[in-house]
């Protein structure tokens, strides 16, 4: 998640195509089986981390914790389906491509589609959607700026319910653009400018640095501090209501959506370590569940037997180790130490065989196991050397760069019992007695908020996972330099150059051949060391339902919509 210009990354149903960063009472569940035809309904989802931005597109707050909440509550043209296809979001409006050449699209947002204060949804919503991520200015800093900085211009008129967008080049996931719309009214308010769209044509530079400023830094809250909802308006069918720090986050039904209304009039969504989620749900305090992977839970959820429906399932998240270019990492020598003690086929066979015994070793960074195209990259990108773990050959390594004892420090966030279990099994390889650094030890809960220290670089290792989906642009802000997720600052010009290309090509082959380009660059490089795709796991209550499984960055509140209670 970088710089204006060329800042992307990945996460979410309304995002875009980029990747992102993957107790007790919470608000009165009810689970008797009776008629519940005209009694409200209270679903509650559990979710590790603790939401904090009504905005997650930018280089800030690009994360599922932010995504994932938001996914019913600000619409696109299009979601991620459960397969990971890109399906028109049909209520909000339509989209159509009338050209390949040049590249061109005509989007219609439906008559009656209205943010739930009222305010129609329309022309300068898409402005905003296209001007903000464009990156035509510093103050707007977006995750990323792929596609929507192709587009020269947006054409049409305030309060229009109709806009066409033309690309001077082509672009591969057009499709995944304008699935993140924000209130473009709000931003004008609080900016104090009068019309949007006027500004960026006339150039006000003084009102668009106001808005840009609000844009990126005004829909992050501090916990707990949910601000009037003339500020956050929602354009889906839920509405954000109440927020306690630590706890939870309430959704209530929007009564201004112009669709069908949800299942449940209320969803909490409570903030619970993934070792609490399995008690809360066999106490009925939650209803849904899909922890990262870990095997003591998944043993406990297995136990709970008829009372939950458990499945596990493939997902597009992969867990990773970034190594920071502006710190000890500098030194190739070192980023070879380190890849050749990091124990993966340990850390698979520990934490993540018990929950998928097929689970390998992961190699490649934008294929993962269960696609088709994995074991073919898989063997053209990695070298002989990191195939297997060798920690004699790495604390050989540290010894030439007169680098034994180095801190290095291991960042990632906490609570999470299986990356603790990985930090703890990185110290024993490649530690003092073993490869010879000082792997020190910084799990932080606030590790991946605006201001954590993956997004401002305090790390040596962050250790983490994309969560994202088929789409081969997700990946670009990630590599590229100064990506919006290129929190390690890695550059290397043949991979800007072969991204550009890829981002610009549909051509399935032809995308599979530049992947394997940049993939072998990036290992020889060692920006990033991959270790294995996540198994998804999920259980909810036997007499919940509507509850369904998606395989992308989405998560499970993809369609929250259809939760309810039977």
């Amino acid at each position: 998640m970088g710089s204006t210009g060329k800042r992307a990354s990945v996460f979410a149903t309304l995002l875009g195509a980029s990747l992102v960063l993957a107790a007790c009472s919470g608000g009165g569940t009810n689970t008797d089986t009776t008629d519940q035809s005209n009694e409200p309904v209270t679903f509650t989802y559990a979710y590790e981390q603790e939401w904090q931005a009504y905005n997650a597109s930018t280089a800030a707050t690009n994360a599922s914790q932010n995504g994932i909440p938001m996914n019913r509550v600000l619409l696109g043209f299009w979601y991620f389906a459960p397969d990971g296809s890109v399906a028109p979001e049909t209520d909000f409006g339509t989209y159509e491509k009338t050209s390949d050449d040049p590249l061109t699209v005509e989007y219609t947002f439906a008559d009656n589609a209205v943010w739930s204060d009222g305010e129609p949804i329309d022309c300068d919503d898409a402005w905003l959607a296209w001007y903000s991520q464009s990156g035509q200015t510093d103050t707007f800093k977006p995750v990323s700026t792929d596609g929507y900085e192709d587009i020269d211009t947006v054409d049409c008129a305030d309060g229009d319910k109709q806009f066409t967008v033309v690309y001077n080049k082509p672009y591969a996931d057009w499709v995944a653009n304008f699935g993140s719309i924000l209130p473009a009214h709000v931003v004008e308010k609080e900016a104090g400018i009068d019309d949007l769209i006027a500004a960026i044509q006339d150039g006000d530079t003084k009102g668009l640095d106001k808005a840009g400023d609000f844009w990126t830094k005004g829909w992050v809250f501090k916990p707990g501090d949910l601000p009037d909802a003339s500020l956050i308006p929602s354009s889906g069918e839920y509405k954000l209501d109440a927020w306690e720090s630590g706890n939870s986050l309430t959704l209530v039904a929007n009564e201004n959506y112009y669709g069908d209304a949800p299942n449940a009039d209320t969803v909490v969504i409570r903030f619970i370590a993934a070792d609490a989620q399995a008690q809360a749900l066999e106490n009925g305090e939650i209803q849904a569940m899909d922890p990262q992977p870990n095997p003591d839970l998944k043993a406990q959820l297995e136990a709970l037997g008829d009372q939950i429906v458990l499945s596990s399932e493939n997902q597009f998240t992969f867990e990773h180790y970034d190594l920071n270019f502006d710190g000890v990492f500098k030194d190739e020598k070192l980023r070879q130490a380190f890849a050749l003690c990091l124990p993966r086929q340990k850390i698979v066979d520990t934490l993540i065989k018990p929950d998928n015994p097929e689970a390998i070793v992961l190699d490649s960074r934008y294929y993962l196991p269960f696609q088709p195209q994995y074991e073919e990259v898989a063997s053209q990108i990695t070298p002989d050397a990191y195939a297997e773990q060798n920690i004699d050959a790495a604390a050989t390594l540290v010894k030439e760069a007169n680098a034994v004892g180095t801190d290095v420090r291991l960042g990632y966030i906490v609570p999470n019992p299986r990356r603790e279990a990985e930090a703890q099994l990185v110290q024993e390889a490649c530690g003092p007695d073993g490869a010879g650094f000082n792997i020190i030890d910084e799990g932080d809960k606030t590790f991946f908020n605006a201001n954590g220290a993956l997004v401002t670089g305090r790390f040596d290792v962050a250790m983490f996972a994309w969560a994202g989906s088929p789409l081969v642009t997700g990946s670009s802000s990630i590599y590229v330099t100064n990506g919006g997720s290129n929190y390690n600052n890695y550059s290397n010009k043949d991979v800007d150059e072969l991204t550009s290309q890829l981002n610009q090509t549909s051509d399935l082959t032809e995308q599979q051949n530049i992947i394997v380009q940049i993939e072998t660059i990036l290992w020889n490089d060692l920006a990033t060391i991959p270790v294995f795709a996540f198994p998804g796991i999920v259980a909810y209550e036997a007499n919940a339902t509507g509850v369904e499984y998606n395989a992308t960055q989405s998560g499970l509140t993809w369609n929250m919509q259809d939760w309810n209670i039977s």
